[in-house]
């Protein structure tokens, strides 16, 4: 997974991993709760709203949909469901795969590439 390759100095990949884990649940926790909100881009990036830098930990929107999608609660993929019926518009696995995403809480979306 991409997130893991963002070690901090002098951390394991095993430790990483654990920090990537802990993140993803605050962030389902948070949207369970509907104190964070998915915001679904014009090309299907993922985008969570209201999701702070510490709680984040440098993990991505798309790491964290990937995680909650494979491995999250049947109530927050309940929550992603419902935001996309919202917004009229579902997550693309193959936007995510390619790195659609956002810096800006989902008012801009881009790649990195070229």
């Amino acid at each position: 997974m991409p997130c893991d390759t963002k070690l901090k100095a002098g951390q394991t990949i095993t430790q990483r991993k654990e920090e990537i884990t802990q993140a993803v649940a605050r962030v389902q926790a948070a949207l369970v709760a509907g104190r964070v909100t998915l915001r679904v881009g014009p090309t299907g990036g993922a985008a969570f709203i209201g999701v702070t830098a510490e709680e984040r930990n440098d993990v991505t929107d798309a790491c964290m949909y990937r995680r909650i999608m494979a491995t999250g609660s049947a109530l927050a993929k309940a929550k992603i469901a419902a935001a996309e019926a919202l917004q009229g518009r579902s997550v693309s696995k193959q936007a995510i795969g390619q790195g659609h995403h956002s810096h800006d809480s989902g008012r801009s979306w881009h790649t990195h590439k070229g």
